[in-house]
C-alpha cells in the first residue's frame, strides 16, 4: 500500500477558523505555517518556550479535522520498543510452548511467530498502519536521545517502517505530523530539511486577552487585561520558570473563583503560586511587584 496525501484546509483562513472553532487561537504565522504543512504534505516541526501552545496545536488540528491523535511523548532513554514496535515475547513462549510436540521444526515456528498477531505496533507503526486520518504528535523530541531520530527519518520521509521480519509497511493516510521541542538540545539537521519549521512564543497581550476572554468568558473585560498585562511584567523578569499561557488561563479561573474585582496587593500575594511554580520566582517576583 502506498500513501496517499489529502488536504484538510482550503486556505489559511479556514485554517484560523477551524482551530478557533476547537478553541485554539491561532496566529497568522501558526495558521499559515499549518495550511502549508498540511498543503505540502511536509512534518510541522514546531520549537519555543513551555506551555506555549505547541502540543495544543496538534490536538486542535485533530480536533478541527475529525481525526485521531495519536501521540508519542519522548523521554530519556525512549526506545524503539516504546516508539515503533516491538515483539509480544509471551504470546510468541505459549505458541512455542503449545507447538513445542510438533514436527515442522524450528523453521516453520520461526516464521509462525514472527507474525503480525504477535507486533505490538507503538505509536509511529499506529500511524503509518492507521485506515483512518491521524495526527502524529511527537512531542518534546528534544528529551529523547539522538537514535530516535533516526527512526524518525524514514517515517517522516516516505511514510513507512521497515520491520526486518515482515518487510516494509507503507502507510495508506499520510498523517499531519507535528514534532515539538522546548529547545533544550540541538535536532539534527537531517531532521530539520524534512519539515516545515515554527516558532511559537507567547502570544501578544491582545491576542492572549482573546484567548484568557474565550476560556474564562465570566471574566470582567478590564480585569483580563489586568492578568495579561502581570503576566507580561512577569516573563520580564529573570525566572526559573516563566508562566505559560496555560497558567495564565488559570491565574483568570482564580480571580473568578474568588470572585475578585481588582488585582490588589493581597490577592497577587496569596495567590502567586498559580502562575510560578519555584519559591525563588515566587520571592522574585513579589519584590519586582512590591508586595
Amino acid at each position: 500500500m502506498t500513501s496517499t496525501a489529502s488536504t484538510r484546509f482550503t486556505s489559511v483562513d479556514e485554517v484560523c477558523r477551524a482551530l478557533a472553532d476547537v478553541g485554539y487561537l491561532a496566529s497568522d504565522a501558526i495558521a499559515t505555517t499549518a495550511f502549508l504543512a498540511d498543503r505540502l504534505g511536509k512534518p510541522l516541526l514546531v520549537e519555543g518556550p513551555a506551555g506555549v501552545g505547541k502540543t495544543e496545536l496538534a490536538k486542535a488540528v485533530a480536533a478541527a479535522t475529525g481525526s485521531r491523535l495519536i501521540r508519542l511523548q519522548c523521554y530519556e532513554g525512549v526506545d524503539e520498543a516504546r516508539a515503533l514496535y516491538e515483539w509480544n515475547h509471551a504470546k510468541q513462549l505459549l505458541r512455542i510452548t503449545a507447538e513445542r510436540e510438533g514436527t515442522d521444526g524450528w523453521d516453520h515456528l520461526r516464521h509462525d511467530i514472527f507474525a503480525e498477531e504477535f507486533l505490538l505496533a507503538r505509536p509511529l507503526l499506529e500511524a503509518v498502519r492507521s485506515e483512518d486520518p491521524v495526527v502524529l504528535l511527537v512531542d518534546e523530541l528534544d528529551k529523547a536521545d539522538v537514535e530516535i531520530e533516526g527512526l524518525l527519518l524514514e517515517v517522516l520521509s516516505d511514510f513507512q517502517v521497515t520491520v526486518p521480519e515482515l518487510g516494509t509497511i507503507k502507510g495508506t493516510h499520510r498523517p499531519f505530523v507535528v514534532l515539538t521541542s522546548n529547545a533544550t538540545r540541538e535536532l539534527s539537521e537531517a531532521l530539520r530539511r524534512r519539515c516545515l519549521f515554527l516558532h511559537i512564543d507567547y502570544p501578544t497581550p491582545a491576542l492572549e486577552e482573546q484567548i484568557v476572554a474565550r476560556h474564562v468568558p465570566g471574566l470582567d473585560g478590564a480585569l483580563v487585561e489586568s492578568v495579561v498585562r502581570l503576566v507580561g511584567r512577569l516573563r520580564e523578569l529573570r525566572l526559573r520558570k516563566a508562566p505559560s499561557v496555560s497558567e495564565t488561563v488559570d491565574w483568570a479561573r482564580t480571580l473568578l473563583a474568588l470572585s475578585t474585582a481588582d488585582l490588589t496587593a493581597e490577592v497577587l500575594r496569596d495567590n502567586l503560586g498559580v502562575l510560578l511554580k519555584h519559591q525563588d520566582d515566587i520571592d522574585r517576583a513579589a519584590k519586582a511587584l512590591d508586595l
